[in-house]
């Protein structure tokens, strides 16, 4: 695995980001989120442990046992929560995600590893993140931008602004498509999702139209023959997540979309929001879309809707004509 130090863990930390990786499989992200949020927690308590006099990130943890994480308690990991807090300026969500790789360290190191006998996290108590809505673009912003895309002269653009609008996918499940993934005869796509799992994508008119067009320079194009890749750089290679980045970035500029904050991933609540406002696409159906494990993800979009209601109302120009006063 990389952008780890191996010699500098203890084994049972190694053998940790390799059952998430390998078993749960996880992606290289995820597995690099956990890892640095359990590294920085057990040179925290390796430092009270041991009272070494240093500092927590320079604090060496690779001799640490499993008899150090025997001592481990409730109240440790409470006092830990409160430092990222207090000494870190770590945020709700950050300290949030902390549990999590914590639960999910304890969980392996009990049922999996049989290191640690109980788990001192099955009662914490931490509340829950206030979870803030997704930025999006609205019918009109999405058609500007297709407008802009259009604009650019680049049918290999334009194709992918589509499918990002349309199709509601990830990043790396764009970039990941090859050209045999493409079925025009049932207007379908095959795409891989996390955890390298596959399902289709359906394709509308909009996204066919766009991926014929587009697949007709590229079929043309001989210096990419042995390339599987749909969406190919300039050096006829695949694309990059970064190149893809700049441009959507690029394009957002061009509709003066630019300065909000939007992201390839913001296409992807802006695909997901059109669905349930406009295409009477309900949570399972967008579950099976967007290709999330459950329901829970999902209910965002049902907040985003509730969230337009609220503000139609607001906008109403009758909302702020009040009974005269006698």
């Amino acid at each position: 695995m990389k952008n780890y130090n191996n010699n500098k863990n203890p084994e049972f930390l190694n053998e940790y980001l390799v059952h998430i990786k390998v078993v749960k499989m996880h992606s290289e992200r995820t597995v690099q989120e956990y890892y640095l949020d359990i590294r920085l927690f057990l040179k925290y308590i390796y430092n009270i442990l041991h009272d070494t006099g240093k500092s927590i990130d320079d604090t060496d943890i690779s001799d640490m046992t499993a008899e150090d994480l025997q001592k481990i308690t409730l109240t440790d990991i409470y006092n830990f929560v409160f430092y990222t807090a207090d000494e870190r300026n770590n945020s709700d969500r950050a300290r949030y995600r902390k549990i999590s790789s914590l639960r999910s360290f304890f969980k392996y190191l009990t049922k999996v590893a049989h290191l640690v006998k109980d788990d001192p996290t099955k009662d914490i108590e931490v509340p829950s993140p206030k979870s803030s809505m997704p930025k999006y673009l609205s019918l009109n912003e999405s058609m500007r931008l297709l407008e802009a895309s259009s604009d650019s002269e680049s049918v290999r653009n334009f194709c992918i602004i589509t499918l990002f609008l349309n199709c509601g996918m990830r990043l790396s499940e764009l970039i990941g498509i090859n050209i045999s993934d493409v079925d025009f005869l049932e207007n379908k796509m095959r795409v891989l999702g996390k955890g390298k799992k596959e399902r289709m994508v359906y394709l509308n008119p909009a996204c066919i139209s766009a991926l014929k067009n587009y697949l007709e320079i590229r079929t043309r194009n001989r210096k990419a023959e042995n390339e599987p890749a749909l969406f190919i750089s300039n050096q006829n290679k695949r694309i990059s997540k970064r190149r893809v980045q700049q441009i959507v970035e690029e394009t957002l500029k061009l509709a003066g979309l630019d300065g909000k904050g939007l992201t390839t991933h913001k296409l992807r609540h802006t695909a997901a929001t059109l669905m349930y406002q406009y295409g009477d696409a309900d949570i399972l159906i967008l579950k099976e879309l967007l290709g999330h494990s459950n329901t829970a993800t999902t209910e965002i979009y049902t907040h985003l809707d509730n969230e337009s209601v609220r503000q139609a109302v607001e906008e109403n120009p009758l909302a702020n004509i009040t009974m005269k006063k006698f």
